[in-house]
């Protein structure tokens, strides 16, 4: 016998891509900012992963298996260094994320002012 694997008529694969995780953005803008915002030189990108995981298993919130993917992915979406300046996040003088030059390996940094404006901006368009 041989098995046809092909979707049964009218079953629609579902894209996971940006577009459709968008929603999920914004608590973890939020809470890359307040992970941040506590470091005014930067903080090293496993660091910044670790302090995250901690917060949501201190809080009993959900930590999903592509977690740090997520949190990668949206601050590259929201640096000013990123290779696609504007392209689906924000103007590169608006972007609350960057890295900085003066230290060695990967450390995130933040614009507090930046991070203020964008999250006042994200939370109004919520609403």
């Amino acid at each position: 016998m041989i098995q046809d694997y092909r979707p049964a008529p009218g079953f629609k694969r579902r894209r996971t891509g940006t577009a459709f995780r968008g929603s999920g953005d914004q608590p973890i803008l939020s809470e890359l900012v307040a992970v941040l915002k506590q470091h005014s030189r930067g903080l090293r990108r496993w660091s910044v992963m670790r302090a995250m995981r901690d917060n949501r298993m201190r809080q009993s919130r959900d930590i999903p298996q592509k977690f740090e993917d997520d949190i990668e992915r949206v601050f590259r979406r929201f640096c000013a260094d990123s290779p696609d300046p504007g392209g689906m996040g924000c103007a590169v003088d608006k972007a609350p994320f960057y890295r900085p030059r003066e230290t060695a390996g990967e450390v995130w940094a933040l614009y507090p002012e930046r991070a203020e404006a964008l999250l006042a901006a994200e939370s109004a368009d919520a609403v």
